[in-house]
Order: C-alpha cells, then structure tokens, then sequence
C-alpha cells in the first residue's frame, strides 16, 4: 500500500474531526433530553474557567443552541480570582471574539484561601465553596435560570470513588440538581462525555487554555490519584467505565444496605418467587462483554459502548 500523502493525511484527520464534534454534540445533547437540563425561555449561565472542560461545554452547547426546537439564551460566565500572573486578557478577548454574551465577575479569593489555608494543604474544597458562593449571586444578578458547569463523566465516576473510599458514602455528582441556596437549577450537559474526547477538542479548537496556579502544583490529590487509577481501567478494561456510568443509572436498593432508602425492618415473607429477591447462594450474573463494533465510517473495529440491560424497580 502506498503511503498516505500530505492531502490525504490531512483529509482523514479532517474526517476524524468531524466524527468527534459529532459525538460530542449527540452525547452532550442526549445528557439535556434525559435529564430535562434545557427548556424553552432558558437563559443558561455557562461557567468558563479556561479549562479544557468549560471550554468545550460552551463550544458545544453554542453549536446545539443553533439548531435546537427550543429558544434558549446563553451568558457565558467567569471569575477572576486574582491569582498571581493570571492572563486575565485572554477570556475576555476570546469570549467577545465568539460574540458570545459574557459577564467577568473578579473577587480575590486567592488571598483568602492562601491566607486560611496552611502551605502544603489542599485548597480545593475552601477554594470550591467561596466559588460557588459567588457564583450562586452572579447568577441571580444576571436573571439565570440554569447554572451549567464543565463536569464529565471522569468527573463524576471519580467523585463516586473517593466518596466510596475516602467519605463512606454511595454518592456521586448528578447530571442535574439544585443548588444549595435552592434558588438555581445546577447542570452537567457532559455527563456522558469522556475526558480524552475533551482533550481532543480542545487540541483540535486550539482552545487558549489557562492553568490553575492556585493549586495546580498538589499533585498527590486524591482525586489525582482516583483519576488516574481510573484511566489505567479504561486503557486495560474497554468498557468498564461505561458500566459504572450505567450503573449510576440502575440502582436498586433492595440490594444495598440504606435503611432510609429501602425498608428492610418491615419486608416480610411472600411464599411467592420473585425475579427482583435475593439468590443468596448464587454468584451475581455479569453480562457477557460486548464485542467490538465497525466504525459506522472506516469499518475497523472498536471497543463498543457497553450496556447493562436496566431493570425497573
């Protein structure tokens, strides 16, 4: 076979680009029907950090507004926190050469969490509350009626572990809730995005991403740590993050141990057979692994999204 030339190196990565921004729209606007994340009248407070993640959540719910049935409006939002050396140029000159609505909110938060938090100890949670706090005004001020945030699923599969690990709770971050003054309607429209597809694009759209130097040097967070553990399952187990993002979507607590959730003290007895009772001397049947799929374009084979089939409780 002869090798490829300049031309047609350059048209497959074209093509390779088109199949990601395609993917990325599908999933992103199969998160919003879902959940219910967007109706009609909405005015959407993007929160844009200058991250990869909120980069591409804006670039992709900007291509969905164009074609969406509904009328929704898009206000794309940041916080300067002043910290040292922060490019604070680079947003707003790239938000108002979009042409997107923008507001720039700027409070130092960088003085108060260096100042309450002792060196060497992680920021992130003081740091993350002061944000929200902030965010949560800016967004009243400017009439939002969502609050929509960069989180993938990475994200929220890591935020499962460390509370399974490191908080003794079976709890994740939701696609969709309130927030915790009431007043918003907090979104995800990524849940269903990975994060190398982010990377990706944000390598693709030459997105000017700024670092965060507040706490960029603590490498040893455990969300670090969980990030990377589960990098490593995606690379050696295709598939597997898949089935922990569905199984957020099939949970049955009957099986679990939660007494406010299932009223174990008062089950009883029924003398009939049940699909849903417990096989006490039975191994749990896993679902056989999903084979690989052709590429609806190339035709070469690749790891297919895996499916548990749902059942309803």
């Amino acid at each position: 076979m002869p090798p490829a030339t300049p031309h047609g190196a350059a048209s497959k990565q074209h093509r390779e680009n088109h199949k990601l921004e395609k993917r990325l729209c599908r999933e992103v606007g199969r998160a919003i029907v879902d959940f219910n994340m967007i109706e009609e009248g909405d005015r959407v407070m993007v929160c844009v950090s200058g991250g990869k993640d909120s980069y591409g959540l804006l670039d992709i719910l900007l291509k969905l507004q164009a074609r969406a049935p509904i009328n929704f409006e898009i206000i794309a939002v940041n916080l300067d926190q002043k910290q040292p050396g922060f490019p604070d140029h680079i947003l707003p000159e790239y938000l108002a050469k979009l042409g997107v609505k923008h507001h720039i909110e700027t409070q130092d938060t960088y003085s108060i969490v260096k100042k309450v938090i002792p060196e060497g100890k992680t920021m992130c949670s003081l740091c993350s509350r002061l944000r929200r706090g902030i965010l949560y005004r800016v967004a009243k001020e400017l009439g939002a009626t969502k609050i929509a945030l960069g989180h993938h699923r990475d994200d929220m599969l890591q935020t499962l572990l460390l509370n399974m690990f490191f908080g003794g709770k079976l709890k994740g971050m939701p696609a969709k809730l309130v927030s915790d003054n009431g007043e918003f309607m907090v979104i995800r429209p990524l849940a269903y995005v990975t994060e190398k597809d982010l990377i990706r694009w944000a390598e693709v759209k030459q997105f000017p991403i700024i670092p965060c130097t507040l706490c960029g040097s603590q490498e040893n967070l455990q969300r670090k740590q969980v990030g990377n553990m589960l990098r490593d399952w995606d690379k050696r187990f295709p598939g597997r993050l898949e089935n922990m993002l569905t199984a957020l979507q099939n949970v049955v607590p009957s099986h679990l141990m939660d007494r406010k959730l299932f009223p174990f003290e008062s089950i009883e007895v029924t003398g009939e057979a049940s699909e849903d009772g417990d096989r006490a001397f039975d191994e749990e049947p896993l679902p056989d692994p999903v084979p690989p799929m052709p590429d609806e374009e190339t035709g070469n084979e690749v790891p297919a999204r895996a499916v548990i089939p749902i059942a309803r409780h």
